[in-house]
């Protein structure tokens, strides 16, 4: 039989911790996925990491692999005289769901404890709307899982599952939810499922992380009065005083407006005036009331520049 560097596999070192075998395992997992990956070995190589996996995630295991010292992928290989492993963890897998290497070695993880191994981390993405992301959501998902069938090769399956979004979840935000990854080997503990927020476009609101911004539409006496106008938020309208004298493109703060948090984003207010159309004579006449009461030169300050 073909020597097997599960190293090698793994793109670790030898003396790689439990956490960079960890790292390098979900992302070889998810780079592999049978049911998502584009390599033409895809189904191959996921089998190869996943045997990796379960000898070097296991102290027992390992200890006792690394004692074979190292040796060239595909060498010739035996067991040397007299070698037998036996462990408290080892699997209810059945012969011949890993390589000739792997069995000859670990018996097909046959032994007297039941080895449990648990699955791999999966993502998604959920699309919300900003009302949804303020107040929180459900959302029925279908996700894609893998699991091994009576011969231990990987069959791809479809699971409906029901999800929480919380309130205040933020665009690009990741929300973890627990134990609803791909299923563990041997009974083992399910990985994680993490879903990646993406707030579709409002027709009013922008949002920058927490906070919002909204364009409030004013008339020009609102503005030069300093009257009180009712302004939409996330929460429902409130009153805003503007400031007396206000102009196109002043920017006010509800604090507190924006998306639920710790603490809470704001809610930005920026002022546009909008100028009514002189459609009648009389509408013309007042604006011309208007400039000689005034005499306003809004141009005043570029006069002389050039």
């Amino acid at each position: 039989m073909e020597y097997k560097d599960y190293y090698k596999v793994m793109g670790v070192a030898r003396d790689a911790s439990a956490d960079d075998i960890k790292q390098a395992y979900r992302r070889l997992a998810r780079k592999y996925h049978p049911d998502v990956s584009k390599e033409k070995d895809a189904e191959a190589r996921f089998k190869d990491v996943g045997e990796a996996y379960e000898v070097l995630r296991d102290p027992e295991k390992r200890a006792a692999y690394d004692s074979l010292g190292s040796r060239p992928t595909g060498e010739e290989f035996r067991p040397p005289p007299g070698w037998e492993y036996e462990s408290d963890t080892g699997a209810g897998q059945a012969s011949g769901a890993h390589s000739d290497f792997f069995e000859n070695l670990f018996g097909g993880l046959r032994g007297r404890g039941g080895f449990r191994s648990r699955g791999f981390d999966t993502s998604a993405e959920v699309a919300l709307t900003l009302e949804e992301a303020y107040s929180g959501a459900e959302r029925r998902l279908s996700v894609q899982r893998v699991r091994a069938d009576e011969r231990g090769q990987p069959q791809p399956f479809t699971q409906q599952i029901t999800v929480r979004i919380p309130a205040g979840a933020t665009d690009g935000q990741q929300i973890r939810v627990a134990a609803q990854g791909q299923p563990g080997a041997g009974g083992g503990q399910p990985g994680d499922l993490f879903l990646q927020v993406r707030i579709a476009p409002h027709r009013w609101f922008r949002v920058e992380g927490r906070d919002v911004s909204l364009d409030l539409p004013v008339a020009p006496w609102e503005a030069a009065l300093g009257e009180t106008v009712r302004v939409p938020t996330l929460g429902g309208r409130v009153d805003l005083k503007l400031p007396k004298g206000s102009q196109t493109d002043r920017q006010l703060r509800l604090k507190g407006r924006g998306l639920p948090g710790t603490p809470p984003g704001d809610q930005f207010v920026v002022l546009k005036i909008v100028t009514p159309a002189a459609n009648t004579p009389a509408d013309e006449a007042l604006y011309r009331q208007m400039a000689e009461a005034m005499r306003l030169n809004p141009r005043e300050a570029l006069e002389g520049s050039t």
